[in-house]
């Protein structure tokens, strides 16, 4: 499938957990599992939005300084997290960090569990969301939020519970286009399954090939 013709350029903001604490709703797993597969997710997430039409960088965002090298070795950018008991401010903050740095850019949020995602998906779901007024993707259970694009001055994120019906509320516009892989999102062990039926980037299929 040909990636979307993307007028506008992006940089996509990533906040990652320290890996210690992400996916804390995988339970039953075994812990060193979880904190290997939390790691995977992400590492798959950026990877695949590297390699995204129209995507000028990847800003990922995360207090654990071991693994942000591991982030950074992929080619994307890194800082700390300032607020990290609280997403969209510190989504505010890596807004202001990208209009700096890539004043050009449109910010985009792009949740870190997604180890499916495909660049062609991302793609379509960037063109689609231009670049000019807010704009978000709900995830696989129509509740969630995986995507949020806005310019730097109406950046207003609104993550955590029934976060679609949020954005939709202060008049975000919902990015209406297919995208699988950018909508399914990992939390649970049935979104894993799923995850694993669809096609996993390859440090998360490393992580389960290990079982």
């Amino acid at each position: 499938m040909p990636q979307a013709a993307i007028r506008d350029e992006f940089v996509v903001l990533v906040p990652v957990k320290p890996p210690a604490l992400g996916k804390s709703r995988l339970a039953g797993l075994p812990e060193a599992r979880r904190r290997e597969l939390a790691s995977a997710f992400a590492l798959d997430t950026v990877s695949a939005a590297l390699r995204t039409a129209g995507v000028v960088d990847v800003l990922a965002v995360t207090d654990d300084f071991r693994f942000a090298a591991r982030l950074g070795a992929l080619g994307c950018s890194v800082m700390p997290d300032g607020a990290a008991e609280d997403l969209n401010a510190t989504l505010v903050q890596a807004c202001a960090e990208a209009a700096r740095r890539w004043p050009d850019a449109v910010p985009v949020a792009l949740c870190a569990d997604l180890p499916c995602l495909l660049p062609t998906e991302l793609a379509e779901v960037l063109g689609a969301a231009g670049g000019r007024t807010p704009a978000f993707l709900r995830d696989h259970t129509g509740r969630g939020t995986t995507v949020y694009a806005a310019p730097p001055a109406t950046f207003a994120p609104r993550f955590g519970p029934d976060s679609a019906a949020r954005h939709a509320d202060d008049g975000a516009r919902e990015i209406d286009v297919p995208a699988p892989s950018v909508r399914h999102d990992v939390d649970d062990l049935s979104d894993l399954t799923a995850a694993l039926l669809r096609g996993v980037g390859s440090h998360t299929a490393a992580v389960i090939g290990r079982a």
